[in-house]
């Protein structure tokens, strides 16, 4: 038997369990249908009449038939949750932040992933070239949307410089064939200064927006680098004149869909705005704001919540003393914030403060990727308050630690002040920053 298709646990309750499905037990086929991953399991498990094909820990065969009228999930869960091996990258792409990672980290971070089973169940971005054609077309047909692509540029000879070597496969015909077959695309061009920028960009956006609707939307964004890029590609940062030709460029693309189409479809991450030193587009302009995920349109949406957040505050007094550390980038907007409630709340004293991203290098100015180390070296001896606010994005998914392995519990203890990880949301950082009542 498959290890990869073991079953782990039962759901109390479940169908699976009402069945007869026991932990230990192995999923091997759905209405005749091999189970290769998650995605053919839920693509296949999602129907009225089910007959599962489960293999027993002494190597039987049973079949099961089950009905499932309300399109409920079955309760299994597996050992493996991708019902395969982890899909790794083989690219080598001259802006990998990975490869800009310093040594002595733990291995996961060094794990590069491409793997579209977790692009369309958790939203990472897949570059499709690690996928077969076979994947592809597995991809088509179950019609399993949204996929989210890291195009960069769609210029086969650009693309050689980019990905580090030549069988990047035809990114547009495998686009094309998606959209043929109904799978909506979200994509992104992580931008390199005169890498993927200037012609080539022109290129990629063009050819992307000839495949709207299927594209549903395309962010640009600047390459992130870290100091650590001793014997790596030279990459020169983008400085405040080449971020407002590259705004300049997009927005005649978006003018121009908007007009087309009724969509802008392409959009400009916050940090080109912040590097020009211009200002953040107002919450309109991102419409439905699709690649809020990939740090576009989030400080317009944070505003906008905020705007309606602050208007509802119903405590006129509260003694309470409380900070926040945020990164460079969002300092002022954070900033502002803490003033406006201190002035609706009386009694209320926040502190506010910037960290420097000495871990991965000052050119590092977003709150995601701010580690333990820093915030410790930062904040010690200041005043905190009663409770210090991050954003949740610094912590590892689904874990308290932070990205060089400093736990939220050791920080805490470190600094003696309780910590508060708060989502990107205005409402959330209201409430944080009042407090419940005592």
């Amino acid at each position: 038997m498959d290890k990869y298709k073991r079953i782990s646990s039962v759901d109390e309750g479940s169908i699976a369990e009402e069945a007869g499905i026991c932990e230990g037990d192995y999923i091997l086929e759905i209405n005749g249908h091999e189970i290769k991953d998650i995605l053919s399991y839920k693509y296949y498990s999602n129907d009225e009449n089910i007959e599962l094909k489960i293999g027993k820990a002494d190597g039987s065969i049973e079949i099961i038939a089950v009905e499932n009228p309300y399109y409920e999930d079955l309760g299994l869960n597996f050992e493996y949750s991708l019902l395969s091996p982890s899909r790794s990258c083989r690219n080598k792409c001259v802006f990998c932040f990975i490869d800009q990672l310093p040594k002595g980290m733990r291995d996961t971070l060094y794990f590069k992933d491409d793997d579209s089973r977790l692009s369309l169940l958790h939203g990472n971005y897949v570059t499709l070239t690690n996928l077969s054609e076979q994947e592809i077309k597995d991809i088509a047909s179950m019609h399993v949307s949204p996929i989210n692509i890291s195009v960069h540029t769609t210029d086969p000879e650009n693309r050689t410089l980019v990905f580090g070597h030549k069988k990047t496969g035809d990114i547009m015909s495998r686009m094309s064939f998606f959209a043929d077959n109904g799978v909506i695309m979200n994509c992104q061009i992580v931008l390199g200064k005169g890498i993927n920028d200037g012609a080539y960009l022109e290129k990629t956006i063009a050819d992307l927006c000839s495949l709207y609707p299927a594209v549903n939307s395309v962010s640009v964004v600047p390459v992130g680098l870290t100091k650590f890029r001793e014997g790596l590609y030279n990459i020169e940062p983008f400085e405040k004149e080449d971020a407002v030709k590259v705004i300049e460029e997009i927005e005649i693309w978006q003018n121009k869909m908007l007009e087309k189409c009724g969509s802008r479809v392409i959009y400009i991450a916050d940090e080109f705005y912040l590097t020009a030193e211009k200002e953040i587009p107002p919450g309109e302009a991102y419409e439905e704001f699709p690649q809020i995920e990939n740090g576009v349109g989030l400080i317009a949406s944070l505003k906008d919540e905020f705007k309606s957040a602050i208007k509802e505050i119903t405590v006129k007094r509260r003694e309470r003393e409380v900070s926040i550390a945020t990164g460079r980038a969002a300092y002022p907007l954070i900033s502002g914030f803490a003033r406006a409630i201190e002035k609706k709340v009386k009694g209320l004293k926040v502190y506010v403060y910037e960290i420097t991203n000495n871990f991965f290098g000052e050119k590092i100015t977003v709150a995601g990727l701010i580690c333990g180390c820093d915030l410790k070296e930062q904040l010690k001896g200041k005043p905190l308050g009663q409770e210090l606010i991050i954003s949740h994005t610094m912590l590892r998914a689904e874990e308290d630690v932070f990205l060089d392995d400093v736990t939220l519990e050791e920080l805490e203890e470190y600094l003696g002040v309780a910590i508060n990880p708060v989502y990107n949301d205005g409402y959330d950082f209201v409430d944080a920053v009042i407090g419940e009542e005592e």
